[in-house]
């Protein structure tokens, strides 16, 4: 019973995101003039997994009680450079996904370094290094445009036996062959225990530097991926400064509204990524009841501010900050 008592308690922020995504998604298809067909789910879970894998990355790095504003610029900047190489033979088109995967992982590495052994503050060392990421993405594609591979395009934001989303597959095999090794691994707990106390964690001897480090590395790669993804949902690219910022404080927005603590060392990027789809399903609900446009950014404004606030009411409940982590 205790067992089950504290995974309860492990998983409340998880599970509360799952709940609220649920009834948003309900209210969503209830007063969606198509009702619950198979291509409202798949546009659906095709703009929610987007804001999920950037949210996964931002999840990375709050555990370890950074944040990290560069990830909507490596989102930008990957899909930017995915628009000029995903296109041609199988074989040009792999070694196209290869290298856009190298260029969210050179991001992430480039950040942790920054962060890590130049010993600057996560939010100082990411504004500088995303208006680098943009300033390089301006310089690829400083009109939107591009190509490309139709066939792996239309695979990866369709539906496999006609119902089920290919992008709800894809995301599932991302956290089974990432986030599951790296939360179980030692350098995963390394950076649960560098976001919960930095200096009794490196006290104890655990790899604070290398779990931080790969925390970076990996949420470029995430970042990365979603920016492969918004190519194949565009079939373009373009350096954006607008869904750079939105997608930045977005993935902020769902990692609380995920259960991830913005102190470090609690949630998970499975929180995250049910995080992201209730905020991107509250955002849907707007266009759904005809919402006037200008309206629109006021009321996510609005969303943002709760969703931070409601993540440190936890935190004020605690006598000491060890009690924030049984």
């Amino acid at each position: 019973m205790r067992d089950w008592r504290y995974w309860l308690a492990e998983q409340r922020g998880t599970l509360i995101a799952v709940a609220i995504f649920i009834a948003m998604f309900i209210i969503y298809i209830s007063n969606h003039q198509a009702g619950l067909t198979a291509n409202v789910v798949n546009t659906a879970a095709n703009k929610g997994t987007l804001l999920a894998l950037v949210a996964m990355a931002q999840a990375l790095v709050v555990i370890t009680a950074g944040i990290d504003l560069s990830v909507g610029t490596i989102f930008v900047l990957t899909n930017c450079v995915a628009s000029y190489v995903i296109t041609g033979n199988p074989f040009e088109t792999a070694a196209g996904v290869a290298l856009v995967l190298l260029v969210g992982l050179l991001c992430g590495a480039i950040n942790g370094a920054i962060v890590i052994y130049g010993r600057l503050q996560p939010i100082v060392a990411t504004i500088g290094s995303g208006a680098v990421f943009f300033g390089v993405a301006l310089m690829l594609r400083p009109l939107p445009g591009g190509t490309v591979n139709e066939t792996l395009a239309d695979a990866m934001t369709g539906r496999i036996f006609g119902f089920m989303p290919a992008s709800l597959l894809m995301l599932a095999a991302i956290v089974a062959v990432i986030w599951v090794p790296f939360r179980r691994s030692v350098i995963g707990r390394a950076a649960y225990a560098a976001g919960s106390s930095e200096a009794a964690a490196y006290m104890s001897g655990v790899p604070i530097r290398r779990g931080k480090f790969a925390a970076y590395v990996l949420a470029g790669l995430l970042a990365g991926i979603g920016g492969l993804f918004l190519t194949f949902f565009t079939y373009s690219g373009q350096a954006s400064t607008s869904s750079a910022s939105t997608y930045t404080l977005f993935s902020i927005a769902a990692v609380v509204l995920g259960g991830v603590s913005l102190y470090g060392g609690k949630g998970s990027a499975v929180g995250a990524i049910f995080g992201a789809f209730a905020f991107r399903t509250i955002g849907d609900l707007m266009f759904v009841f005809d919402l006037d446009a200008l309206w629109q950014p006021l009321f996510q404004g609005v969303i943002l501010l709760l969703a931070v606030s409601f993540g440190a009411i936890g935190l004020l409940q605690v006598r000491n900050r060890l009690e924030w982590f049984r």
